[in-house]
């Protein structure tokens, strides 16, 4: 193998609690819920699927169904999705639903997961290229520089600066080819089998892991080092 390809969110970083989403965004306000106001609210704003890297919508209401279906193809209508899906819920003060979802974005609501830097450094030290390929609205570059992993990435491939969602192979494609790899030689790391296991249809290795919380998840990256050689 010659490189790796990335998922981004469940993969490399998991976002925080729907709760503590909230309570930041709360604090930030200068709002404030007592306790059982805020788990009933965080647990609505949980089945909604308001939280982008979140729980998915445990119903998705049929005038959403054509958007959520494209709506990591550009930053709008990633933004018009989530933030229909939040209103669903009733807040203290309606700009809490933007407010949400600009929180999302910032590097403060990402965690990496335990093995993600050890991972990415030394795939760095083998010489294998990196890429990171995710469906998203937004510039995640930001989180990665914040938490000390973008020297370790060689090319980000996101959705909305191609308008192309996985599972299609053609931002795999783009990926391969800004690292130079072929597909056969290249490994896709990601958390979900129907977008990330389109990387297979490219030719490309494939390797899941579990969309779990950080504190579940230890060393679930580590794998994928048996997977390249390494330096002679």
């Amino acid at each position: 193998m010659t490189a790796v390809l990335f998922d981004f969110s469940g993969t490399l970083f998991r976002v925080e609690p729907t709760e503590s989403w909230l309570r930041a965004v709360l604090e930030q306000a200068g709002l404030t819920l007592d306790d059982e106001e805020l788990a009933d609210a965080a647990r609505a704003l949980e089945e909604a699927g308001a939280l982008p890297g979140g729980a998915n919508p445990s119903r998705l209401p049929e005038e959403l169904v054509d958007l959520w279906a494209v709506r990591d193809s550009s930053a709008e209508l990633h933004r018009a999705a989530y933030t229909a899906l939040s209103r669903q819920v009733t807040l203290p003060d309606p700009a809490l639903h933007d407010a949400l979802y600009d929180r999302h974005m910032t590097p403060a609501a990402w965690a990496p997961y335990p093995d993600a830097a050890e991972v990415l450094r030394t795939l760095r030290e083998r010489g294998i290229g990196v890429g990171v390929v995710s469906n998203i609205g937004w510039d995640l570059r930001p989180v990665f520089r914040t938490h000390g992993l973008d020297p370790y990435v060689d090319a980000y491939v996101l959705s909305y600066e191609h308008g192309v969602q996985k599972p299609d192979p053609r931002l795999f494609a783009t990926a391969c080819a800004a690292l130079g790899a072929e597909p056969e030689e290249v490994v896709m790391v990601g958390d979900n089998r129907h977008a990330d296991g389109g990387a297979a249809a490219l030719g490309c290795g494939v390797h899941f892991v579990d969309h779990l919380p950080v504190t579940e998840r230890p060393d679930a990256l580590r794998p994928v080092l048996d997977q390249v050689p390494r330096k002679a």
